[in-house]
């Protein structure tokens, strides 16, 4: 329970994988911790996001922490690409494992943090008015964990059940002989879409974007299971058909290629350029990568990230898949994107694109016939009626600052974070922003984040600022903060390195393009993970350089 009587160490905002870990490390720190979690568990994203076909993307041996040994022996994942549950299952292991769940309040919200100048610390309010007083305050509050609910007219009018991917109930949805439309065609839409149609009556599929997607090949994890070790081969990433053990007995090496990775995981790499090959040889690659799945087709070339004209042959590649998998040809050209692959966040599949050659779907294009309102019976576009017992919103998220400006962030001199960000967002490196002491946050704009496995990220920004916060206890400092300095030029070259690479090309949730008036900035980093960490080690070995401790508070 929170006591009002007394100022913790740290606070966590969040119970996530990134909430977790802190809580882990502020456990073995010592520090009077407490991690306050508005669900009634653990879990963050896969605590919310239950809905049919939902699941990781990077694959399960490496989606998982690395911070215990004797974890990653014990634990056995049965998929290639795990399954929500089977994630969620994970997520409270970890917690049962560490004795976590005595030092987390769930079922509770922070709606305000203000830190105060006089005091020199911050109070957090949460949904039930208590206060929380506390010297740390990490937000481990998640990338992609505030809805975005577009207002679309009269939505409040339909008489059916609407449901939102990013919150889908825990009790079971009867899709059974029901008409359902669903809004969207990003990833939770590419992974639900093929699991209901089975399942219901009819299915109109509202696009408004088209989207990349590639198989994932899943498949069931092998293990030896008594069966005599003859050799262990080395795991060299995704394009691999491993036995478990033989990861496991390597996973040092396999951590390894991950930490010096772009994406913090270990892939299958090919040095070569798309455009330095013969034809036949770039079609024989892309034709591999396709059939052994997931989003290492995006790592095909080394150039198809920042060469235009080498991209348009892996993008031109995928067209070609789709209008060899979707029967109708009008389909098949209503579902084909016009721009660059990788832009968007590569989606993976099993069986999408195969979906709309069932004969209960029906694909809705709202650029040439626009949504214009909701009605009692369904939607009306401006060509048609449409009668749907069940609406899903597989409209993504307010992604990156969305959750932190949910909650009244106020440092010194009474600056709102909402305001100061109001034109993007600044910090240094994603960790901490001028004018918020002793105020960190773990994947947030700024950093790799959402671009790499978040798992090694997170334990990453974990690792840094427990390292960082012990540095102060040794040096007797109280308070840190980024320079204004620092995070200008950070904020300056995470445009820079944006410039050139294939995310950046157009209007995506990377820059806040889905969210009407959000300022339009890139805004994880794109740099890389390998040189990130490098950044933050040369930071760190300097002793916090670009950071500054025991300023003036007020």
């Amino acid at each position: 329970m929170i006591s009002n009587k007394k100022i913790y160490d740290l606070v966590i905002i969040g119970a996530g994988f990134a909430g977790l870990y802190s809580l882990y490390k502020a456990k073995l720190a010592k520090l009077n911790v407490i991690a306050i979690e508005r669900a009634s568990n653990v879990g963050g994203t896969w605590y919310w996001n239950r809905y049919p076909g939902a699941r990781c993307d990077v694959e399960s041996m490496q989606y998982s922490y690395q911070f215990s040994n004797e974890l990653q022996e014990e634990w056995e994942w049965t998929e290639k690409y795990a399954t929500q549950p089977e994630i969620l299952k994970y997520a409270n292991h970890v917690a049962d494992r560490f004795k976590l769940r005595e030092n987390i309040q769930f079922n509770s919200e922070i709606k305000s943090a203000k830190f105060n100048s006089d005091k020199n610390h911050w109070e957090l309010i949460n949904n039930t008015n208590q206060l929380i007083k506390t010297k740390f305050c990490i937000m481990a509050t998640g990338c992609l964990s505030t809805l975005n609910k577009p207002k679309f007219k009269n939505i409040e009018s339909f008489k059916g059940e609407i449901y939102h991917t990013g919150n889908w109930p825990h009790h079971h949805i009867n899709l059974k002989n029901k008409k359902v439309g669903i809004i969207g065609t990003g990833s939770s839409a590419i992974q639900c879409i093929p699991e209901i149609i089975n399942e219901v009556e009819h299915l109109y599929v509202f696009q408004r974007t088209p989207h990349y997607t590639v198989p994932a090949r899943n498949k069931p994890l092998k293990y030896l299971k008594g069966k005599t070790k003859k050799y262990m081969r080395e795991p060299v990433g995704y394009d691999n058909d491993l036995f478990i053990e033989e990861v496991k007995y390597n996973y040092s090496n396999f951590r390894l290629k991950a930490q010096n990775s772009v994406a913090a995981m270990a892939l299958p790499i090919n040095h070569q350029s798309a455009l330095n090959v013969s034809k036949e040889r770039r079609e024989t690659v892309f034709e591999d990568r396709w059939n052994k799945g997931g989003v290492p087709f995006i790592a095909a070339f080394e150039d198809l990230n920042f060469d235009r004209e080498a991209n348009e042959t892996a993008a031109k590649f995928v067209r070609n898949k789709i209008k060899s998998l979707v029967k109708d040809s009008h389909v098949a050209k209503l579902l084909t994107p016009d721009y660059p692959i990788g832009c968007k966040r590569l989606a993976v599949d099993s069986n999408y694109y195969e979906s709309y050659n069932k004969p209960n779907i029906s694909l809705v294009d709202l650029k040439t016939t626009p949504l214009e309102e909701f009605y009692a019976k369904g939607i009306n576009t401006s060509k048609n009626h449409y009668e749907l017992d069940i609406i899903i919103l597989a409209t993504g998220f307010d992604a990156m600052t969305g959750t932190l400006f949910n909650i009244d962030i106020e440092g010194k001199n009474n600056i709102k974070l909402k305001n100061k960000w109001s034109e993007g967002p600044k910090n240094y490196l994603g960790l901490a922003s001028s004018g918020f002491p002793n105020l960190f946050t773990i994947s947030g704009p700024g950093s790799p984040s959402v671009l790499t496995n978040m798992i090694v990220s997170i334990e990453q920004h974990v690792n840094w600022i427990f390292d960082c916060i012990e540095y102060m206890k040794n040096n007797n400092k109280n308070f840190i903060e980024a320079s204004l300095k620092a995070e200008n030029e950070w904020y300056k070259h995470n445009q820079e390195v944006s410039i050139d690479h294939v995310r950046s090309s157009c209007s995506s949730w990377y820059i806040g393009a889905n969210i009407k008036g959000k300022a339009k900035n890139f805004m994880p980093y794109v740099g890389g993970y390998s040189k990130y960490v490098e950044k933050c080690d040369e930071v760190s070995k300097n002793n916090y350089q670009g950071f500054i401790f025991d300023v003036s508070n007020k």
